[in-house]
């Protein structure tokens, strides 16, 4: 779901319309205010791929993953990618 609605703009050839954006956070139009959160906290041993399903549909994927890696995220499915996951990214952009 989107926070944006929509503005009527009257020219003089024609109306058109256009998005306008109300400020809402990124987090709010996350698909995972839509369910269960604990599919994104699987136990040990337990799949991620639920949680990377519906990430991988998320309009606000990117800034999901950006936010996990900035704070240093310890736990669950953020922006796709699992801790393992993070950790590694993190290591590989370190050794870079």
């Amino acid at each position: 779901m989107s926070n944006k609605h929509l503005r009527v703009i009257r020219s003089d050839e024609a109306l058109q319309v256009a998005p306008v954006d109300t400020g809402g956070r990124w987090e709010d139009r996350g698909l995972c205010r839509q369910v269960d959160s604990e599919i994104f906290f699987p136990d040990k041993g337990e799949s991620t791929r639920p949680a990377k399903s519906i990430c991988a549909r998320c309009e606000v994927q990117t800034e999901c993953l950006e936010a996990a890696m900035r704070r240093n995220e310890p736990f669950g499915v953020w922006g796709g990618l699992s801790e393992r996951e993070r950790r590694a990214m993190r290591r590989k952009k370190a050794a870079a």
